[in-house]
């Protein structure tokens, strides 16, 4: 496997991260200037709460931990490698990550499941609401992956892939940086830039304009008025 992924590393960690870059802030605009309104989650919990809030609040909060950890890993890398020559500090970031992976993965899949069995949902589920499930279900499996089979992951992300990222920013790209890194973390990359290339095709937009106050707030109580 990793000599098949050898052989992607061009299209799949070269090639791919502009094209999804490219995509997402194009047709974010474009999605913006002509259908501002669809800035909006589509929220299906006056349909079903009760699963509802079983699944998309563990999968918020658990990707929001993911992803603030992976920013800090890129934003200051010296922090996270000076913090890491303490085995004992190492030993606490990893095991709080990989819980933050498990919680995501499980409220990933609490969201499918709701989806399958609520009719009511499913109903107004989309084929890109799918796809996307589908990318984010593989991001975190991979995710967990990649903690368990190739640990210390917060050292060598903030060592190899941290510089490779920026290098990408940069327009100056060194693939070299992470051409030697196993098959399930180029899997775990590519996957999140099909992620980023979706983001403007889906209701993931609504994380530009809506701060998610909804992740601490009451339940909403909704009235129907209408004829009996």
């Amino acid at each position: 496997m990793d000599a098949l992924f050898k052989h992607l590393d061009v299209p799949l960690l070269l090639v791919l991260p502009y094209i999804a870059v490219f995509t997402m802030v194009l047709v974010t605009i474009q999605r913006y200037r002509n259908s501002s309104f669809t800035y909006s989650s589509l929220s299906s919990q006056f349909l079903e709460n009760e699963k509802h809030f079983w699944s998309v609040v563990p999968l918020h909060y658990g990707i929001i931990i993911v992803l603030m950890g992976h920013l800090i890993g890129l934003l200051v890398p010296q922090f996270v490698t000076a913090w890491n020559r303490h085995p004992a500090r190492l030993y606490i970031i990893e095991v709080f990550a990989l819980s933050a992976g498990i919680i995501t993965l499980l409220g990933l899949i609490g969201v499918v499941l709701r989806r399958f069995a609520t009719t009511k949902v499913r109903i107004v589920t989309t084929v890109s609401d799918w796809v996307l499930l589908a990318l984010l279900l593989i991001q975190a499996g991979t995710g967990i992956g990649v903690a368990v089979l190739h640990p210390w992951g917060s050292s060598w992300f903030a060592a190899a892939v941290a510089p490779y990222l920026w290098s990408l920013a940069e327009l100056k790209p060194e693939l070299a940086r992470v051409a030697g890194l196993p098959w399930l973390v180029k899997w775990h990359f590519a996957n999140a830039f099909l992620v980023i290339g979706m983001f403007p095709f889906t209701r993931l937009v609504h994380i530009l304009v809506v701060p998610n106050p909804y992740l601490w707030r009451r339940p909403q109580v909704v009235r129907w008025y209408g004829d009996k």
